[in-house]
Order: structure tokens, then sequence, then C-alpha cells
């Protein structure tokens, strides 16, 4: 079972980013030093070969390093003779060579094609997820391929059918192979490509990802397909998700520690992929990394804060699942993050307490084109996925000093002093370069909030805020927001708020910021949840504002909200809710925008006994980690997800009433 990540928070004062005083202006002479030196046509070196990338581990790992966290650096570098650079064109993966000794590929089939991603500004019409980048589909708890909305819950798979006027229960199968054991796994994540529906789990038992293949098919039934099991350490995230889909592309990252790494038996602890079958055994494991795929900067590591961070693709189309895999070594506390043409692995430790200006933190872009990743220095670390912006040849980040990266639930604890870092992807290259001084910009005042950083990149803008989530520092006032244009150096904007932010979303090229007043969190009779619109144009401004009364959210993640434009200035939004009613029932807020004029457009509750518990005969995954509810808009149609119920609602007036629901609760199976 998952338990609480606590992290290790030190008592004395983390490195300040790229200077010690981060919250405080630069100086004239460090903001005149040209950026770091372009490093166009650089990129990090594999290992040449599986002997090179085991004598690196031994030097690593066998050094007489004492047992702090910080201990003496070694060098890990390549130090043999490598190939040139790739091409700056698409290229195989280095997979599809082949070409290591005892590395068999026998059953994984490797493919080098470049994603296709969907055009731009054309969405399909089967995104029903609250995504971070266009074109990127994101794992969640429900999908819509075609008439059927297909939900993932509690170890099962279901498929609705909406299509005409229809509302009913197709399919139902378990989420986990038919004859396996699917203790102690969690079945989080859920994507759909073409009539292929992709679990993404993790198993404590195994010590590994499954992937998890079922087709929907023609009549909206559920076959089970293949798993495929993934050696790896636990991806899970309370805020970010393992999956993206691009196209038929499946893209997953997954860490591997290397603390128990044995080097001379290195693929028993490095990334490897077994086809599953009733029978099989760890003796079918292939390894899908070879040395050769595996990247580290010229740089230091600490032998004991070193981790593989790997990202897999797979092509979903054909009767096998084809992929290939590359691999960064960093630190192990990390971040990342998923642009329409690369991934983001963000590694971060604690500084050097004898060297405080010493970066302590290393960002790479992996692209996903196949060709070699390369790396930038840097110092501190973002909370989450949502600090990142890849656009128009720039990486903006947003990075606190004190921050631990989105481990667990790492990403809920304390920031320390915030800078938006801005670099030009340029910039990136052999992991010898350092993001420099003028390339972060100090935001005022923030490193009085310590808990629960809330922030999102809209257009042009980045607006953050803070909601106390694990509780409020004694005299911290959380009831304002920040927004500032990321491209520009104009003055940040503080905007005085009725409540703190525990959501930041898009109402289109605008914001909506979400959260409770928490002065009120101890009296459930007045608690209320504030809704407040930005207006983001010459300036940011706030525009809008709508109380409810006797609700909180149910789910502060990205996927728990949804808006639907109805044009440039007029939409509709979702938001699942728990009423203080006194039985707690969850609910589907829905609220009108009229050009930032917010009004309440109605709700879709779950029925008056759903919060009965029903023997739904779980077996696995029985806790909603991502959670249970979801608005869906699909077409002109709206539905509430809520739990094993899907309400539907139509438009009466300007508001959202119930017209009808659909209970899909599994019946426990009987003994006989």
């Amino acid at each position: 079972m998952k338990s609480l990540f606590a992290a290790a928070l030190s008592a004395a004062a983390l490195l300040a980013l790229a200077a010690p005083t981060v919250g405080r202006a630069a100086t004239p002479a460090a903001a005149a030093r040209p950026p770091a030196a372009a490093a166009a046509g650089k990129t990090l070196k594999p290992f040449a070969s599986e002997r090179e990338f085991r004598r690196a581990m031994a030097r690593l790992l066998g050094s007489n390093a004492s047992r702090r966290h910080y201990a003496p650096p070694v060098p890990v570098a390549p130090d043999a003779p490598v190939a040139p650079a790739a091409p700056a064109q698409p290229v195989p993966a280095p997979l599809a060579a082949a070409a290591n000794k005892g590395t068999t590929l026998d059953r994984i089939q490797v493919t080098g094609s470049r994603i296709q991603s969907p055009s731009a500004g054309s969405p399909s019409a089967d995104t029903i997820t609250n995504v971070q980048t266009q074109g990127v589909d994101e794992g969640d708890i429900v999908k819509k391929q075609g008439d059927y909305l297909i939900v993932l819950r509690r170890g099962r798979l279901f498929s609705l059918d909406t299509g005409g006027d229809r509302l009913r229960a197709v399919s139902s199968i378990d989420a986990f192979a038919p004859g396996s054991d699917p203790s102690d796994t969690w079945y989080d994540e859920m994507l759909v490509a073409d009539g292929t529906v992709v679990v993404i789990g993790y198993s404590y038992d195994r010590g590994g990802t499954e992937i998890g293949l079922f087709d929907l098919q023609a009549g909206g039934g559920l076959r089970y397909r293949a798993t495929y099991q993934l050696r790896s350490s636990d991806y899970y995230s309370a805020r970010n998700y393992a999956s993206r889909l691009i196209g038929k592309t499946l893209i997953f990252y997954a860490p591997m520690s290397l603390e128990d790494y044995e080097t001379d038996r290195p693929d028993a602890r490095l990334p490897a992929l077994r086809h599953w079958r009733s029978g099989a055994t760890p003796a079918d494991f292939r390894r899908i990394l070879p040395a050769t795929a595996i990247y580290t900067a010229p740089g230091l590591l600490d032998p004991h804060d070193v981790a593989l961070h790997a990202v897999t693709q797979c092509e979903l189309g054909g009767p096998r699942m084809r992929c290939r895999s590359s691999a960064v070594l960093g630190a192990d506390s990390r971040t990342f993050y998923v642009s329409e043409d690369a991934v983001y692995v963000w590694t971060s430790r604690d500084p050097d307490p004898d060297h405080p200006g010493r970066p302590n933190a290393a960002v790479f872009r992996m692209p996903l084109d196949g060709r070699p990743p390369s790396a930038l220095r840097a110092s501190g670390s973002p909370v989450d996925q949502m600090s990142f912006l890849q656009r128009d040849g720039w990486l903006n980040v947003l990075v606190g000093n004190d921050a631990e990266g989105e481990a667990m639930w790492a990403s809920r604890t304390r920031t320390g002093d915030l800078a938006l870092l801005r670099v030009r992807l340029s910039e990136f290259g052999d992991g010898r370069g350092i993001a420099h001084r003028a390339a972060y910009r100090p935001l005022p005042q923030a490193n009085i909030y310590d808990y629960d950083l809330h922030a999102r990149f809209i257009g042009d803008w980045l607006v953050f805020g803070f909601g106390g989530y694990w509780g409020d520092k004694d005299g911290v006032d959380v009831k304002r927001a920040f927004a500032l244009r990321y491209a520009r150096r104009e003055p940040v904007s503080t905007l005085r708020l009725a409540h703190a932010v525990e959501r930041v979303d898009a109402l289109g090229p605008d914001a909506i910021l979400i959260g409770t007043d928490r002065d009120d969190e101890e009296q459930v009779s007045t608690r209320a949840l504030h809704f407040t619109s930005l207006r983001l144009g010459a300036a940011a401004r706030v525009a809008g504002h709508h109380l409810q009364t006797g609700a909180t959210q149910s789910d502060d993640r990205t996927h728990g909200f949804f808006y639907r434009p109805e044009d440039a200035d007029n939409g509709l939004l979702g938001l699942p809710v728990i009423a203080d009613d006194g039985d707690g029932g969850a609910r589907v807020l829905f609220l009108r925008n009229r050009r930032l004029d917010l009004s309440a457009a109605g709700a879709l509750a779950s029925s008056a006994d759903a919060g009965r518990r029903r023997d739904d005969g779980c077996v696995v995954s029985c806790v909603d980690w991502y959670g249970d509810a979801r608005p869906i808009f699909a077409g002109q149609r709206v539905y509430a997800l809520l739990g094993y119920e899907l309400v539907e609602g139509r438009r009466d007036g300007g508001r959202i009433v119930e017209r009808r629901r659909l209970d899909f609760t599994p019946r426990a199976k009987v003994s006989r």
C-alpha cells in the first residue's frame, strides 16, 4: 500500500538560486553577464559499451564515500571514445542496433519513427481531459473513444455507450491480466488510442510498472490483449501522471534507483521488460535499456543519491507493442514534463554546504524523435509539471530553492524562495553549461510562503498562488495571487483575493483561481468555495467572483477541472466538490462564464444511497488515488462521473439539471 512520503528537509538554509540571495535582484555586474554559451549540436554522450558502464558504476557506487547525504563527488562521465553526435533529424533509437553482448531483445520490437502529433488548434472531439499541452494526452480515470466512455476504477475497466440517445453499461473487465496475482498493485491511469485501451499501474509486489493492453471492440465490448511488465522504481506522484499519448505513441516516465545496483549482476537491477504470460518468471525479463542508451553529463554525482531516469516510447499499433527506451543518470529527486517534442526531467539534491554557490540541479531534455538528450545545470527545483513551459525556443520553469520535486507527496511541501528560470533551448548541451544568474527572475516576497504552491502558464502569463494544503504558517496571508508575463521584464502583479489559491486553471486565454477561505476551515457550516476570474490582457486584474457556500473541492489535481468554451467570451466549467450538507455527498458543480462574470449553472449529484458502502467485489487498487469524479463535456452533452454513477445533464434555461443516470456498480461475486 502506498505510504505517505516524508521528504527530509534540511534545517539549514538551502542553496539560493544561482546566487546566495535569490530573493534580491541580481547585481548589475551579474545582470550584464552574457547568457550561457550556445550549445547547439552538443548533446550528452552515451556509454560506449556495457563494460564502460559497469566500470563507471563500480567507481561511483564502490567508492569509499561516507554515508552523508552529500558525499564527496565521484566522476562518472564516459571515459572511452563514443560515436559522433547524431545528426539533427529523426534517427533510429539506440536499441535498433541491439549490438550489446549479453543483451537479448527478442520480445521487444523497436521503432525509431517520429511521433506525429495532432494539428495545433484542432483538438480531437474525443478530448475530455484537462491536459497541459495540446495534442499530448495524459493518463486519467475516464476517456472517450467514439460513442463510448471508458472508465478505470478500483481495479476494473468499464465501457459505457453514449451513442445516439443511449446511456447504458456495455462491458466490464479486470484491469489486470487473467491468471495473474494483482496483489499490492495499483492501477492508476488509462489512455485510449484507436481502439486500444492502455492501463498503467505499479506493482509493489513485483517491483515494476505494468502496462495492460485491452481492445475496445466494435460493439463496446472490452477484451484483454496483453500485459507488459517494466522493472522500475515507483513512478507515483500526487500531482503528475506517469503516462502521455501522442497519436498512437505511448510515452511514460519511470525512475530506477541504483541504490542496490550490483556490478556483477547489472541485468538484475536495470530496466527490463517482459511480455507477461501464465507461469512467467524473472528470467523472462529482457533488458530494453542497453548501456549505449544511457546518458550522463561530465559532471559529478552523489554515490548515495543516484537514479536512472528512463523514458520509454511504445507504438500501440500492431499485434505487439513496439518500444524504445533511453535514460539519463541523475539525482533521485525529480520532476518531469512532456512538451510536444521532448521530455524534460529535472533532478536535484541537497546543496553542498561547503560550496553554497554550486548548482545543485540538472535539467535534461530528452527529444521524442530519438536524438540524444542534452542537459543544463541549474539550481533549485520545480514542484510539479505545471511549473514548466516550452514555447518559442525557450524553456520557462518556476523553481523554488527549498522544493524537493514531485515524487510521491513532495509537491505538497515547502518551496522556499521562488524564481522564474528562462533559458533558450540552444543553451542545452553536453551538461557542462550552467544557467547564469541573469536567467533567474526573483519573485517578490515569495520566501514567506512555505506550502502548497499552485501555478499554471496561460498564454503569455504565469499565474501562481498558495493554498496551505498541509497547514498555514502563522501570520502568513495566502489570500493573494501573482501574475507576470514570463517573457517580459515587467513588474509582477499582486492580486488581492478573498481566499487561498488551491487551483489555477485556464478560461480560454484568461485564468480562474479556486480555493477556500482558510479562516473558516474549522467552521464547516460557514465553509465556502471561492471562484475568482482573472483577465489576462494588457495587465492582469480580477474580473469576477463567485461564492459557493457549503462546498470544498474534492480533487485539486488538474484533471478534476474542465472548461468548455462556447465562443471567445463564454463557456461552461465543471468541478467535483464535496457538499457540507451532512452526508458529504459528491457532486459536480457547473458555473457559467460570461465575459469572466461567473454565475451558478447547477450541479449533478450522486444518488442518495451512493454514499452507503456497497460491496463491489474490489480485489485490488481499492483506493481512488486520482479521484473518482470528473465533469465530462462530449459534444453538446454534459455528464458528471461520480464513482460508479454517470449522471447526464440537460439545459434548463441557464442551468444544468439532471436528465437521467446510469449506475454501473459491479456486483460482488458470490461463492457457491
